[in-house]
């Protein structure tokens, strides 16, 4: 049986959310690397929510194109959650994604020479994408001038997440946008 990073067993993951079930890989891998294998698809779910996770933290300036330091930092975040909790952290990676996802939106409409903003439905495929970046820029900005590093940074924000508390960035940032979306209808 195929374990992440060979201690986390995905099979027993659920999706509660069935609207992200499909957008959720959980597909089961020793080391989530693709190798940019899927790099020209549009939809990136073929590729493993951890993996997701660990391109989402490359994007800042300091971790650009450095997929091992990624890498060490989530194995380094998934075993301080499993010591701090006792559960599976990807389960909690799961429930910080749906947790974090935001369900409603807007949009900028330029009519007559003046912008109005639209609420629109997001869709299952951009609240992964939006969760997974939200968590990772949470981390990143709890981290910066902070004497806790990266890494618990980011299991803190996994932990308060996947509970949906108000301290997570992720949660917040959610609500807010829902907020915004919900007083432009």
């Amino acid at each position: 049986m195929t374990k992440l990073f060979e201690k986390y067993d995905l099979s027993e993951i659920e999706v509660s959310d069935k609207g992200l079930e499909r957008y959720i890989n959980l597909e089961p891998v020793v080391v989530p690397y693709s190798g940019g294998r899927k790099s020209n698809q549009k939809f990136k779910s073929d590729i493993p929510i951890v993996e997701q996770l660990i391109n989402k933290l490359m994007r800042t300036h300091t971790n650009t194109g450095k997929k091992y330091r990624a890498y060490r930092i989530v194995k380094k975040a998934f075993n301080q959650i499993h010591q701090e909790t006792g559960e599976n952290p990807v389960q909690l990676l799961v429930n910080a994604i749906e947790n974090a996802g935001p369900r409603e939106g807007t949009v900028r409409l330029k009519q007559g020479g003046i912008s109005i903003q639209k609420p629109i439905d997001i869709s299952p495929q951009r609240r992964v994408n939006t969760a997974l970046m939200l968590i990772a820029k949470g981390a990143k900005q709890n981290s910066f001038k902070n004497k806790k590093d990266i890494v618990d940074c980011l299991a803190d924000e996994i932990i308060k997440a996947s509970k949906s508390d108000m301290d997570s960035y992720a949660v917040s940032k959610k609500e807010e946008k829902e907020r915004v979306a919900k007083a432009a209808r």
